[in-house]
């Protein structure tokens, strides 16, 4: 059997970071997540961290604007999965300028992780995140960096429990906004299946661009 990616996920702790870091290590992937010092010792992260432990992924201690701690990290892996947040899209570039320095990577998988950013109607202001996303895309094609884009439609555990109200932490329990006139169709994938299809593409060579 080939021997397994070494897989390094920056923003490992966010919200669908977490279950691709888990998706790896579960897999038997030499697990890397990017971390910063602060975060370990942040106790909303400590059971994150914990279960990162127990699975066996090595802690990488850096910064996604700390251009040294980045091209060290990568150096030390066979594929870069980046699950930053919405308002690290555009900074994803700072990744691309590590990756080329670094010269090592086989691939590269941008955040994504939502609707396809070329191939959406969005309206604002969904429009301009998804035209950010694309112009990553762009940088990556431009570069010359292998690469896997991962469009998984709607988070389950994010979306559901509210019923897909924006602006809402719990279910309504009086009036449901429905866009439209109420017959589009969406997808829902939980995260964990999320984070374990976007691992079985990296030793996939039927997802390799």
């Amino acid at each position: 059997m080939a021997e397994k990616s070494k897989v390094l996920v920056i923003g490992g702790t966010g919200y669908i970071g977490k279950f691709i870091v888990e998706a790896s290590a579960k897999e038997g992937h030499p697990t890397f997540a990017l971390v910063r010092e602060t975060t370990l010792s942040d106790p909303v992260k400590e059971n994150i961290i914990d279960n990162f432990k127990n699975l066996g992924v090595r802690l990488l201690v850096g910064d996604l604007y700390d251009h040294e701690s980045l091209v060290k990290a990568i150096k030390q892996v066979d594929v870069v999965i980046s699950a930053v947040g919405q308002m690290q899209i555009a900074d994803q570039v700072k990744i691309i300028a590590a990756i080329k320095e670094a010269e090592n990577v086989k691939r590269f998988l941008p955040s994504e992780f939502g609707t396809d950013a070329d191939l959406n109607t969005a309206i604002e202001p969904a429009k301009s995140a998804f035209g950010i996303k694309a112009q990553i895309r762009r940088a990556i094609e431009a570069e010359g960096i292998p690469y896997t884009y991962v469009p998984a439609n709607c988070f389950a555990g994010y979306f559901l429990p509210t019923l897909s109200q924006p602006g809402v932490t719990s279910p309504p329990r009086d009036t449901v906004v429905i866009l439209g006139d109420g017959n589009p169709k969406a997808v829902f994938n939980h995260e964990a299946d999320i984070g374990t299809y976007t691992i079985k593409t990296v030793d996939d060579p039927e997802c390799w661009k």
